[in-house]
C-alpha cells in the first residue's frame, strides 16, 4: 500500500489526458447518451479532455476490452441531460 492509497479521491490529482480510463462493459453508464464513437483510444482521449475542459461531465466506454494497440469501439458518453450541450461544443471543434 503506497501514499497515494492513504490519501482522499478528493485530493488525488484527475487522470490526465493520456490516463483517462475506459470503461468496459459497465452496466452505470448505460443510460448515459453517446456523443461520439471511436475506433483508437488515443483519438477518444483528447475528444474526451475536450469536454471535460469545457466542464463537462464525461466518460470513455466499450463494450468489449480493447485490443493490444487500444483499438476497438468506444463511446465518448455524457449524461442525458448534458447531450446536446456537449454535441453543440464538439460540432464546434470539427
Amino acid at each position: 500500500m503506497g501514499l497515494r492509497d492513504w490519501l482522499p479521491r478528493s485530493w488525488r490529482p484527475a487522470p490526465g489526458p493520456g490516463q483517462t480510463p475506459v470503461y468496459v462493459d459497465d452496466p452505470s453508464f448505460d443510460n448515459w447518451e453517446v456523443v461520439r464513437d471511436f475506433v483508437d483510444v488515443r483519438t477518444a482521449r483528447a475528444w474526451h479532455q475536450s469536454l471535460v475542459d469545457a466542464g463537462f461531465e464525461a466518460v470513455l466506454t466499450a463494450d468489449w476490452p480493447l485490443d493490444r494497440f487500444g483499438h476497438g469501439d468506444i463511446a465518448l458518453r455524457v449524461p442525458g441531460d448534458s447531450w446536446s450541450e456537449a454535441e453543440w461544443h464538439l460540432s464546434n471543434l470539427d
